[in-house]
């Protein structure tokens, strides 16, 4: 498997299993993820945002009846982010710890 299949794949892989997705992988997804390898978008930056865009929705006040993300696009304004200004490493591990005590994402 060449590395852009490999890195499509584990981003498709990771997309799928997150909370508030549709659990399955259009089209579109897979060139999102391909625009990403292209971009050369690290798997770190993808996975830092699906953690940085989950906590966003997930603790948001308001309106709990949020749409599902539809498609991997959805992440590529937060990534786009990431990349101009990335945040402290120990903020993102604070999020991701708040999701997992919030069920909604597995331990690593």
């Amino acid at each position: 498997m060449s590395p852009q299949a490999r890195y499509v794949t584990r981003v498709l892989k990771a997309y799928q299993k997150l909370p508030g997705t549709l659990g399955r992988v259009l089209r579109q997804d897979r060139k999102a993820a391909l625009d990403f390898y292209r971009r050369g978008v690290t798997l770190e930056v993808v996975h830092s945002a699906f953690v940085l865009a989950l906590a966003r929705r997930a603790f948001r006040t308001g309106d709990d009846n949020l749409e599902p993300i539809r498609c991997l696009s959805y992440f590529a304004p937060v990534v786009h982010e990431l990349i101009q200004e990335p945040p402290l490493p120990e903020y993102l591990d604070y999020l991701r710890s708040k999701l997992v005590t919030a069920g909604l994402l597995q331990s690593a």
